[in-house]
């Protein structure tokens, strides 16, 4: 019965959260369903299993939540993710413009710039670079989604992506964990996506289809369909709801202006990573008003965070004269980060009391079970996590939760670096769930204007078969040679 009240719990969030229910009313719901079926106390398990483990994931990332999605409305309604899109744009040209995209998506979102907040600026280039080229419109989500969804989500080192930095508090790792495996798997996704890309480009001119219908205010449309937002903020960092809720500065700054706070995230999670953390005296944490960690449970997050904030102060300071309103803007921001954190704070509460049944012994003794060794069961756990929640975040962090510290002892015992362990989780995590009931999926393809028969497929060769085959390869590196 434990079993299958966990199987009924999990399909029931699925399902509703795929037909626009909050998960905020669904994931404690489930819980209570697999508790009730185990026998299990339904309101000391809502109270204290559930809503634990939730507020510890919201002490942990709300930080990394707020900033993030900050630093992106700051960047849109400065200009400068328009300026940087329009610079590509003009050096590359209608002739290159599947690559302007790629290549814009992947400078902001490597920048640190919210995912959601690139899909509203990119789309619109695309739109004007496609129509320019006569490419079909059907190829926008798909080059968006190279740029953007893939590699600087979960293979470039250094990304300050969410679930880049989830499992730096379970291996003690940094953000730039595993650097040459990171840099083999991105060299893996981009490639396999710009070649499909300019495949299906040219399949298309051959038969004669060009850029197709226009569909003008998408953007607008899906900032405003509350069923968009619902399946959006569990996905990541920013909710779209915000998006138009102040005024973009034009024109936009000159592209060094522009450039100049994505510079700084990188240079100082550089610093702070290598440099600044590993020099300060840190045994003050092992006190127990500091919860008596080391600095390896939180200098990822120290890391990233004091990036976001350094450009933040960066871009107010370059550019702070260019918003139409600097408090509107960051209200938008800072509103912009607390859906999603509640969001994937509960599917993480979902999955604590999932992993608090007897039942789940099972579920634990098959996953490690897998033949290959724990790099291929990790693998397996954050991919099926991931695709059932639809969510990248609360899929990893279900798994960690529920099976971190066993694979950091299995780490210790068969001399695995955590480096790799975290690695290989990041890209599991973003390889299924980009399926059809992700937000990201939903929310990229409404700002389009297109659907998921006239696109998806193309988004699964570029999302998910190009990540299968970039974490086979770190998969097959790293055992071979360990990481790097």
């Amino acid at each position: 019965m434990g079993l299958l009240g966990i199987l009924l719990g999990l399909g029931l969030l699925v399902w509703l959260a795929y037909r626009g229910w909050s998960v905020l009313l669904l994931a404690p719901a489930a819980a209570l369903v697999a508790a009730g079926f185990a026998g299990e106390p339904l309101l000391a398990h809502w109270t204290q299993t559930f809503m634990g483990s939730g507020a510890r994931f919201i002490a942990q990332f709300f930080p990394l939540f707020l900033l993030g999605a900050l630093f992106g409305k700051l960047m849109e309604d400065s200009g400068a993710v328009d300026a940087i899109a329009g610079f590509m744009t003009d050096r590359l040209g209608p002739q290159r413009a599947v690559l302007a995209v790629v290549l814009a998506g992947a400078i902001v979102t490597y920048g640190g710039v919210s995912l959601f907040v690139a899909y509203f600026v990119l789309a619109p280039m695309a739109m004007a670079l496609f129509r320019a080229a006569d490419i079909p419109r059907r190829l926008m989500p798909a080059a968006i989604a190279v740029g953007s969804s893939t590699f600087t989500m979960s293979a470039l080192p250094g990304t300050p992506a969410i679930p880049n930095t989830i499992p730096m508090p379970f291996f003690g790792t940094t953000p730039f964990a595993a650097p040459g495996l990171g840099i083999v798997a991105s060299a893996v996704m981009l490639g396999i996506g710009l070649w499909w890309l300019r495949r299906a480009e040219a399949q298309a001119r051959a038969r004669g289809e060009g850029f197709g219908e226009d569909r003008p205010g998408a953007a607008q449309a899906a900032a405003d369909d509350p069923l968009v937002r619902e399946r959006a903020v569990t996905a990541r960092e920013f909710d779209p709801a915000e998006i138009h809720r102040s005024e973009p500065a034009t024109p936009p700054p000159p592209i060094g202006i522009a450039a100049l706070p994505l510079v700084v995230v990188v240079a100082v999670n550089l610093l702070m990573t290598f440099i600044v953390l590993p020099a300060m005296d840190t045994e003050f944490l092992a006190e127990p008003r500091w919860g008596g960690i080391t600095l390896s449970a939180v200098a990822g997050v120290w890391a990233v965070a004091t990036a976001l904030f350094a450009a933040i102060l960066v871009l107010v300071a370059s550019n702070g004269h260019r918003l139409p309103s600097l408090r509107a803007s960051m209200d938008a921001g800072a509103n912009a980060a607390v859906l999603p954190v509640f969001s994937v704070a509960s599917l993480v509460g979902f999955g604590a009391v999932v992993a608090a049944m007897p039942a789940f012994e099972a579920v634990r003794d098959w996953v490690l079970g897998i033949g290959g060794g724990p790099l291929v069961s990790l693998a397996v756990a954050t991919n099926v996590l991931a695709a059932l929640t639809g969510s990248a975040s609360g899929g990893l962090t279900i798994a960690l939760d529920a099976l971190g510290p066993t694979y950091m002892a299995l780490a210790a015992e068969q001399d695995i670096d955590p480096g790799l362990l975290h690695r290989i989780a990041v890209i599991g995590a973003g390889t299924l769930d980009i399926l059809p009931h992700n937000g990201a999926v939903i929310t990229l393809l409404a700002v389009c204007g297109c659907t998921h028969r006239e696109s998806y497929g193309d988004i699964v060769i570029v999302g998910i078969v190009s990540s299968i085959v970039a974490l086979i390869s770190v998969i097959l590196l790293g055992s071979l040679f360990g990481s790097f």
